[in-house]
């Protein structure tokens, strides 16, 4: 069975996370999207709340399967037999980063890095900048699904 995984934050999932994660699931048997705990990092949702999320946006991929993850990506690798790791690329900006990580990553333990270019109508999109435009009233209903979108207003008028 050919396995990959796809880590993030997902602090929100956005339209751009979606398409990676769509595209990895038609060329991969099994695909996980691990949410990887930072405790240095306060989320907007917590972990158990971006899990939830994100497993029902990816429900209909079918082959799917989401996990929380605290420590090194390649160890959650290596208890899942999983040889490979895909990530989006937005712009040149990410290479130099995910390049470093995806040599340390092969380099620590075997596991190979597939770079998958964005989409270009996602390639400016970030959780980061959903955040911000959200909490300032703007409209990010295109930039997620309608559940995650229903999910940040409501959190948002809590705050």
């Amino acid at each position: 069975m050919r396995r990959a995984v796809c880590p993030g934050s997902f602090d929100p999932i956005t339209n751009g996370h979606l398409d990676i994660i769509a595209r990895a699931s038609r060329l991969y048997d099994e695909v996980y999207v691990a949410v990887m705990i930072n405790k240095a990092k306060k989320g907007l949702f917590e972990v158990d709340e971006r899990l939830e999320l994100i497993r029902e946006v990816t429900a209909e991929y079918g082959n799917v399967r989401v996990e929380a993850f605290h420590g090194l990506l390649v160890d959650f690798c290596k208890q899942r037999d999983i040889p490979a790791i895909v990530k989006g690329l937005r712009a040149v900006s990410d290479f130099d980063y995910e390049l470093q990580m995806a040599q340390m990553n092969n380099g620590l333990s075997g596991v190979e890095t597939l770079f998958v270019p964005t989409n270009p109508t996602y390639s400016f999109l970030s959780s980061s900048l959903v955040k911000e435009v959200a909490t300032w009233g703007g409209d990010v209903s295109h930039l997620v699904p309608p559940l995650v979108l229903q999910a940040l207003d409501k959190r948002l008028r809590q705050g």
